[in-house]
Protein backbone atom coordinates (compact mmCIF):
# COMPACT_ATOMS: atom_id res chain seq x y z
CA UNK A 1 0.00 0.00 0.00
CA UNK A 2 1.39 3.55 -0.94
CA UNK A 3 2.11 5.56 2.28
CA UNK A 4 -0.04 8.62 2.93
CA UNK A 5 1.64 11.55 4.61
CA UNK A 6 1.66 15.22 4.77
CA UNK A 7 4.58 15.84 2.05
CA UNK A 8 2.47 14.53 -0.22
CA UNK A 9 0.73 17.03 -3.03
CA UNK A 10 -2.65 15.99 -1.77
CA UNK A 11 -1.93 17.27 1.78
CA UNK A 12 0.38 19.96 1.00
CA UNK A 13 -0.57 23.43 2.74
CA UNK A 14 -1.26 26.26 0.63
CA UNK A 15 -3.73 28.21 -1.15
CA UNK A 16 -7.11 26.30 -1.42
CA UNK A 17 -7.08 24.16 -4.64
CA UNK A 18 -10.04 24.37 -7.29
CA UNK A 19 -11.64 20.74 -8.41
CA UNK A 20 -10.12 20.39 -11.07
CA UNK A 21 -6.33 20.97 -8.98
CA UNK A 22 -7.67 18.74 -5.96
CA UNK A 23 -8.06 15.86 -8.12
CA UNK A 24 -4.69 16.14 -10.62
CA UNK A 25 -2.94 16.25 -7.55
CA UNK A 26 -4.60 13.44 -5.72
CA UNK A 27 -4.62 11.42 -8.89
CA UNK A 28 -0.86 12.21 -8.31
CA UNK A 29 -0.26 11.40 -4.56
CA UNK A 30 -2.19 8.06 -5.28
CA UNK A 31 -0.54 6.42 -7.99
CA UNK A 32 1.28 9.07 -10.21
CA UNK A 33 -0.96 8.13 -12.85
CA UNK A 34 -1.56 11.61 -15.42
CA UNK A 35 -5.13 11.75 -16.04
CA UNK A 36 -6.30 13.64 -19.05
CA UNK A 37 -8.90 16.59 -18.92
CA UNK A 38 -12.08 14.28 -20.21
CA UNK A 39 -11.48 11.79 -17.07
CA UNK A 40 -10.63 14.60 -14.81
CA UNK A 41 -13.96 16.24 -15.69
CA UNK A 42 -15.66 12.64 -15.94
CA UNK A 43 -14.71 11.55 -12.43
CA UNK A 44 -16.18 14.91 -10.94
CA UNK A 45 -19.30 15.35 -13.04
CA UNK A 46 -19.71 11.83 -11.33
CA UNK A 47 -22.27 13.74 -8.23
CA UNK A 48 -22.96 11.57 -5.28
CA UNK A 49 -20.43 8.99 -4.61
CA UNK A 50 -21.68 6.43 -2.48
CA UNK A 51 -20.25 3.50 -0.62
CA UNK A 52 -22.73 1.03 0.61
CA UNK A 53 -20.96 -1.63 2.85
CA UNK A 54 -22.04 -4.86 3.00
CA UNK A 55 -20.46 -8.53 4.19
CA UNK A 56 -20.37 -11.68 2.29
CA UNK A 57 -21.46 -14.35 3.87
CA UNK A 58 -24.86 -16.49 4.69
CA UNK A 59 -28.57 -14.78 4.76
CA UNK A 60 -28.57 -15.93 8.51
CA UNK A 61 -25.98 -13.45 9.71
CA UNK A 62 -28.54 -10.36 8.29
CA UNK A 63 -29.90 -9.49 11.32
CA UNK A 64 -26.24 -9.20 13.51
CA UNK A 65 -25.28 -7.19 10.46
CA UNK A 66 -28.13 -4.92 10.24
CA UNK A 67 -27.80 -3.64 14.00
CA UNK A 68 -23.77 -3.65 12.87
CA UNK A 69 -24.76 -0.92 10.61
CA UNK A 70 -24.18 -2.66 6.95
CA UNK A 71 -26.49 -2.17 4.20
CA UNK A 72 -26.77 -5.59 2.51
CA UNK A 73 -25.90 -9.41 2.44
CA UNK A 74 -23.41 -10.14 -0.52
CA UNK A 75 -24.32 -14.62 -0.84
CA UNK A 76 -23.40 -17.40 -3.38
CA UNK A 77 -24.56 -18.42 -6.29
CA UNK A 78 -25.23 -21.56 -5.05
CA UNK A 79 -27.30 -20.83 -2.03
CA UNK A 80 -29.58 -18.60 -3.20
CA UNK A 81 -29.84 -18.74 -6.54
CA UNK A 82 -29.72 -22.99 -6.53
CA UNK A 83 -28.84 -23.14 -10.10
CA UNK A 84 -28.73 -27.19 -10.35
CA UNK A 85 -31.76 -27.18 -8.33
CA UNK A 86 -35.48 -26.75 -9.89
CA UNK A 87 -37.89 -23.70 -10.04
CA UNK A 88 -39.69 -24.93 -6.72
CA UNK A 89 -37.02 -25.14 -4.90
CA UNK A 90 -35.70 -21.88 -5.93
CA UNK A 91 -39.23 -20.26 -4.62
CA UNK A 92 -38.21 -21.30 -1.21
CA UNK A 93 -35.21 -19.65 -1.24
CA UNK A 94 -36.26 -16.47 -2.47
CA UNK A 95 -38.77 -16.28 0.06
CA UNK A 96 -36.19 -16.59 2.24
CA UNK A 97 -34.53 -13.90 0.38
CA UNK A 98 -37.54 -11.52 0.65
CA UNK A 99 -37.84 -12.01 4.10
CA UNK A 100 -34.29 -11.24 5.33
CA UNK A 101 -33.95 -8.25 7.60
CA UNK A 102 -31.26 -6.73 4.92
CA UNK A 103 -31.72 -6.99 0.81
CA UNK A 104 -29.47 -8.94 -1.03
CA UNK A 105 -27.68 -7.03 -3.39
CA UNK A 106 -24.65 -9.46 -5.31
CA UNK A 107 -23.56 -12.76 -5.09
CA UNK A 108 -20.14 -14.40 -5.48
CA UNK A 109 -19.12 -18.21 -7.23
CA UNK A 110 -20.73 -17.89 -10.16
CA UNK A 111 -19.56 -20.61 -11.51
CA UNK A 112 -18.99 -24.10 -9.56
CA UNK A 113 -15.68 -25.55 -9.79
CA UNK A 114 -16.50 -28.92 -11.15
CA UNK A 115 -18.29 -26.91 -14.79
CA UNK A 116 -15.01 -25.87 -16.62
CA UNK A 117 -14.95 -22.24 -18.11
CA UNK A 118 -10.86 -22.83 -19.35
CA UNK A 119 -10.47 -26.65 -20.21
CA UNK A 120 -9.41 -28.63 -23.14
CA UNK A 121 -13.13 -29.66 -24.16
CA UNK A 122 -15.09 -26.70 -22.39
CA UNK A 123 -19.56 -27.52 -22.02
CA UNK A 124 -20.35 -24.82 -23.86
CA UNK A 125 -24.51 -25.99 -23.74
CA UNK A 126 -24.19 -26.59 -20.09
CA UNK A 127 -22.59 -23.09 -19.25
CA UNK A 128 -24.60 -21.30 -21.22
CA UNK A 129 -27.56 -22.76 -19.57
CA UNK A 130 -26.35 -21.95 -16.00
CA UNK A 131 -25.55 -18.32 -16.70
CA UNK A 132 -28.94 -18.16 -18.16
CA UNK A 133 -30.52 -19.31 -14.72
CA UNK A 134 -28.39 -17.50 -12.54
CA UNK A 135 -29.19 -14.09 -14.41
CA UNK A 136 -32.80 -14.98 -14.38
CA UNK A 137 -33.24 -15.65 -10.76
CA UNK A 138 -31.01 -12.73 -9.56
CA UNK A 139 -33.14 -11.04 -10.91
CA UNK A 140 -36.31 -12.39 -9.37
CA UNK A 141 -34.41 -12.21 -6.08
CA UNK A 142 -33.52 -7.86 -6.50
CA UNK A 143 -30.02 -9.06 -6.99
CA UNK A 144 -28.08 -6.97 -9.56
CA UNK A 145 -23.91 -8.03 -9.37
CA UNK A 146 -22.68 -11.62 -9.80
CA UNK A 147 -19.50 -12.08 -9.51
CA UNK A 148 -16.78 -14.10 -11.40
CA UNK A 149 -14.65 -15.34 -9.41
CA UNK A 150 -14.52 -18.70 -9.33
CA UNK A 151 -11.22 -20.16 -9.38
CA UNK A 152 -11.46 -23.39 -9.70
CA UNK A 153 -13.97 -22.75 -13.00
CA UNK A 154 -11.24 -20.85 -14.84
CA UNK A 155 -7.75 -21.87 -13.37
CA UNK A 156 -5.70 -22.66 -16.30
CA UNK A 157 -4.24 -26.70 -16.46
CA UNK A 158 -1.16 -27.68 -16.11
CA UNK A 159 0.38 -27.23 -19.65
CA UNK A 160 -2.76 -25.48 -21.14
CA UNK A 161 -2.16 -22.47 -23.45
CA UNK A 162 -2.66 -19.23 -21.15
CA UNK A 163 -3.57 -17.47 -24.81
CA UNK A 164 -6.40 -20.17 -25.41
CA UNK A 165 -7.82 -19.98 -22.01
CA UNK A 166 -8.03 -15.93 -22.33
CA UNK A 167 -9.92 -16.79 -25.60
CA UNK A 168 -12.28 -19.14 -24.00
CA UNK A 169 -12.91 -16.95 -20.92
CA UNK A 170 -13.51 -14.06 -22.87
CA UNK A 171 -15.74 -15.91 -25.46
CA UNK A 172 -18.38 -17.39 -22.65
CA UNK A 173 -18.26 -13.74 -21.30
CA UNK A 174 -18.90 -12.02 -24.26
CA UNK A 175 -21.69 -14.95 -24.89
CA UNK A 176 -23.25 -14.72 -21.90
CA UNK A 177 -23.02 -10.74 -21.60
CA UNK A 178 -26.26 -9.91 -23.67
CA UNK A 179 -28.27 -12.25 -21.23
CA UNK A 180 -26.92 -10.56 -18.12
CA UNK A 181 -28.17 -7.00 -19.70
CA UNK A 182 -31.56 -8.75 -20.72
CA UNK A 183 -32.18 -9.91 -16.97
CA UNK A 184 -31.01 -6.21 -15.73
CA UNK A 185 -27.67 -7.85 -14.01
CA UNK A 186 -24.23 -7.21 -14.44
CA UNK A 187 -21.08 -9.38 -14.22
CA UNK A 188 -18.23 -8.75 -12.76
CA UNK A 189 -14.79 -10.09 -13.32
CA UNK A 190 -12.46 -10.54 -10.12
CA UNK A 191 -9.00 -10.84 -9.98
CA UNK A 192 -7.66 -13.40 -7.78
CA UNK A 193 -4.30 -13.46 -6.33
CA UNK A 194 -2.06 -15.86 -7.42
CA UNK A 195 -2.38 -18.22 -4.45
CA UNK A 196 -6.06 -18.49 -5.42
CA UNK A 197 -5.76 -19.14 -9.08
CA UNK A 198 -3.30 -18.65 -12.12
CA UNK A 199 -5.80 -16.43 -14.38
CA UNK A 200 -6.58 -12.83 -13.97
CA UNK A 201 -4.62 -11.96 -11.26
CA UNK A 202 -4.93 -8.05 -11.51
CA UNK A 203 -7.85 -5.70 -11.70
CA UNK A 204 -5.66 -4.37 -15.02
CA UNK A 205 -6.29 -7.78 -16.28
CA UNK A 206 -10.10 -8.08 -15.39
CA UNK A 207 -10.53 -4.68 -17.38
CA UNK A 208 -8.90 -5.29 -20.36
CA UNK A 209 -10.99 -8.41 -20.93
CA UNK A 210 -14.54 -6.64 -20.06
CA UNK A 211 -13.03 -3.62 -22.46
CA UNK A 212 -12.62 -6.39 -25.23
CA UNK A 213 -16.04 -7.17 -24.73
CA UNK A 214 -17.41 -3.70 -24.88
CA UNK A 215 -20.50 -4.84 -23.11
CA UNK A 216 -22.60 -3.32 -20.26
CA UNK A 217 -23.28 -6.56 -19.07
CA UNK A 218 -19.96 -7.63 -18.11
CA UNK A 219 -18.00 -5.19 -15.84
CA UNK A 220 -14.76 -5.43 -13.46
CA UNK A 221 -14.59 -5.87 -9.96
CA UNK A 222 -11.95 -4.54 -7.95
CA UNK A 223 -11.13 -6.30 -4.87
CA UNK A 224 -9.26 -4.55 -2.38
CA UNK A 225 -7.52 -7.47 -0.67
CA UNK A 226 -6.61 -9.29 -3.58
CA UNK A 227 -4.94 -5.83 -5.09
CA UNK A 228 -2.71 -5.42 -2.01
CA UNK A 229 -1.60 -9.81 -2.13
CA UNK A 230 -0.65 -8.69 -5.57
CA UNK A 231 0.97 -5.49 -4.75
CA UNK A 232 -1.53 -4.21 -7.51
CA UNK A 233 -2.10 -0.03 -6.45
CA UNK A 234 -5.46 1.78 -6.37
CA UNK A 235 -4.21 3.39 -9.96
CA UNK A 236 -5.67 0.37 -11.41
CA UNK A 237 -9.04 1.96 -10.08
CA UNK A 238 -8.23 4.94 -11.54
CA UNK A 239 -7.59 3.13 -15.13
CA UNK A 240 -11.12 1.26 -15.05
CA UNK A 241 -13.29 4.03 -13.82
CA UNK A 242 -16.89 3.69 -14.60
CA UNK A 243 -16.22 0.10 -15.46
CA UNK A 244 -15.76 -0.82 -11.69
CA UNK A 245 -19.20 -1.64 -10.40
CA UNK A 246 -18.52 -4.03 -7.18
CA UNK A 247 -16.10 -3.93 -4.49
CA UNK A 248 -14.65 -6.19 -1.97
CA UNK A 249 -12.23 -5.99 0.90
CA UNK A 250 -10.29 -7.43 3.74
CA UNK A 251 -7.53 -6.93 6.06
CA UNK A 252 -4.15 -8.54 3.71
CA UNK A 253 -2.35 -10.47 6.19
CA UNK A 254 -4.76 -13.09 6.94
CA UNK A 255 -8.09 -11.63 5.00
CA UNK A 256 -9.58 -10.60 8.24
CA UNK A 257 -12.39 -7.50 8.47
CA UNK A 258 -11.21 -4.01 8.67
CA UNK A 259 -10.41 -3.09 12.30
CA UNK A 260 -9.18 -6.54 13.32
CA UNK A 261 -5.36 -5.50 12.37
CA UNK A 262 -4.27 -1.36 11.41
CA UNK A 263 -4.99 -1.61 7.25
CA UNK A 264 -5.17 2.01 6.42
CA UNK A 265 -7.29 1.37 2.79
CA UNK A 266 -7.74 4.93 1.89
CA UNK A 267 -5.26 4.96 -0.61
CA UNK A 268 -7.93 2.88 -2.37
CA UNK A 269 -11.04 4.10 -1.08
CA UNK A 270 -9.41 7.89 -2.44
CA UNK A 271 -9.39 6.21 -6.32
CA UNK A 272 -13.32 5.12 -5.66
CA UNK A 273 -13.74 8.55 -4.61
CA UNK A 274 -12.11 10.02 -7.53
CA UNK A 275 -13.85 7.77 -10.40
CA UNK A 276 -17.30 8.54 -8.40
CA UNK A 277 -18.06 5.18 -7.65
CA UNK A 278 -21.47 4.38 -6.46
CA UNK A 279 -22.35 0.83 -5.04
CA UNK A 280 -21.48 -1.87 -2.89
CA UNK A 281 -18.39 -2.72 -0.79
CA UNK A 282 -18.32 -6.14 0.52
CA UNK A 283 -16.44 -7.89 3.65
CA UNK A 284 -14.95 -10.89 1.84
CA UNK A 285 -13.14 -12.30 4.65
CA UNK A 286 -12.87 -14.09 8.25
CA UNK A 287 -14.80 -12.59 10.93
CA UNK A 288 -16.57 -12.91 14.39
CA UNK A 289 -20.16 -11.97 15.57
CA UNK A 290 -18.71 -9.64 17.76
CA UNK A 291 -16.47 -7.45 14.97
CA UNK A 292 -19.02 -6.02 12.71
CA UNK A 293 -20.18 -3.41 14.89
CA UNK A 294 -16.22 -2.09 14.94
CA UNK A 295 -15.54 -3.20 11.16
CA UNK A 296 -18.48 -1.00 9.92
CA UNK A 297 -17.25 1.39 11.80
CA UNK A 298 -13.56 1.58 10.29
CA UNK A 299 -14.75 1.15 7.15
CA UNK A 300 -17.45 3.63 7.56
CA UNK A 301 -14.46 6.38 8.64
CA UNK A 302 -11.81 5.59 5.77
CA UNK A 303 -14.34 6.14 3.20
CA UNK A 304 -14.92 9.53 4.83
CA UNK A 305 -11.62 9.96 5.72
CA UNK A 306 -10.33 9.60 2.18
Amino acid sequence: MLPMNTRSPVFASGPALNRRQFLTTSMAGIGGLELGDRLIADAFAAEGFKIEPGVCTSLKKAAVLKAAGFQFVEENVSSVLAPKAGDEEFEKKLAEVKAAPLPVRACTGFVPGDLKVVWPEVPVDALMKHAETVFRRAAKAGIGRIVFGSGGARRIPDGFDAAKAKEQFTDYCRRIAPIARAHKVILVIESLNKAECNFINRVDEALAIAGAINHPGVQAHADIYHMMREDEGPESILKAGAKVKHCHIAEKAKRTAPGVGDDDFRAYLKALKAIGYRGGLSIEGKWKDDQPPKACSVLKEQIQSA
